[in-house]
């Protein structure tokens, strides 16, 4: 495919923050004449998102954004997703793609299916793996996917040239593009996503709780620091996404319980062999991931 029919000519972006914003400033630099509009519930987002050229236009009038769309990017927490699905069904463009940006997929498709009738055909669902300290449009970059991994999902349904277009317009952002069956998905960012922010939002949590939680807060250094970054992340997103995905977490979340028990025998017991054993493992393991990234 040459430029022109790699990209959309009118792109929207619902939900203007770091991941919508950074792909349409990616997508800028590559297509300076595209028009991108731009849908959010916050006004002064929308302004922003203007003012730093982000968007061409924006609006809280969802019809009126995605009407004359090809391309429709879904930036908004998973948990909102089905209802602008339904919302935004009868004013899509005929020849619209629609793909999104959440990172969870299983109960998104089922809303995709029960909302959007035969616009499921050009439904591609995406995941980039990819993402900052920052949240917001004034967090967006245009460098932000280059070299990063994105994850499509297509459907049975999905008509080859849609999932061709998604796949073209992420790798102009600089992506790498792969492909993985919404389960396998799932189960693969639970582990290595999902699981990872709750525990670290449990952890500060639990110490916040005691009385003497100032003083604990005072004397964590970096390694604390290091463990609970992610807890630091968007309070709502997280929520969506830990419900949405909420099966796969439950037995991630027994099967860490399981670990924990055995630390606890281990100390009980005071085994430091098998203490020794299991963290020369892991710090082997984490080595082996780190040099192969």
């Amino acid at each position: 495919m040459d430029l022109v029919s790699k990209i959309p000519r009118r792109l929207a972006i619902l939900g203007v923050g770091l991941m919508g914003g950074s792909f349409a400033l990616a997508l800028r630099q590559v297509a300076p004449q595209m028009h991108i509009a731009g849908y959010d519930r916050d006004e002064v987002n929308l302004a922003a998102a203007r003012q730093l050229g982000v968007i061409d236009q924006g609006s809280v009038d969802l019809a009126s954004v995605v009407r004359e769309a090809d391309m429709v990017l879904m930036a908004v927490p998973v948990g909102q997703m089905a209802e602008l699905f339904e919302l935004m069904a009868p004013h899509l463009n005929p020849v619209a793609v629609v793909t999104d940006v959440g990172s969870t997929k299983a109960g998104l498709v089922e809303a995709a299916r029960r909302y959007l009738g035969p616009v499921v055909t050009r439904f591609v669902p995406g995941h980039p793996i990819a993402g900052a300290e920052l949240s917001g449009v004034r967090a967006a970059q245009g460098g932000l996917f280059q070299d990063r991994t994105v994850i499509l999902t297509p459907l049975e349904e999905t008509l080859p040239h849609p999932l061709a277009w998604v796949r073209s317009c992420w790798e102009l952002c600089g992506a790498r593009v792969e492909c993985q069956t919404v389960t396998r998905h799932d189960e693969i960012f639970g582990v290595v996503s999902h699981l990872p922010h709750l525990l670290s939002f449990a952890l500060v949590y639990e110490i916040a709780q005691r009385p003497d939680a100032a003083t604990l807060f005072r004397f964590a250094a970096s390694g604390f620091r290091d463990f609970t970054r992610i807890a630091g992340s968007n309070a709502e997103m997280w929520r969506d996404i830990s419900l949405a995905n909420r099966g796969v977490l439950k037995v991630e979340l027994s099967r860490y319980r399981d670990q924990l028990e055995q630390l606890m025998e281990w100390l009980d017991t005071a085994d430091g062999a098998a203490l020794e054993d299991f963290m020369r493992k892991a710090r082997t393991a984490r080595r082996q991931w780190q040099e192969g990234s």
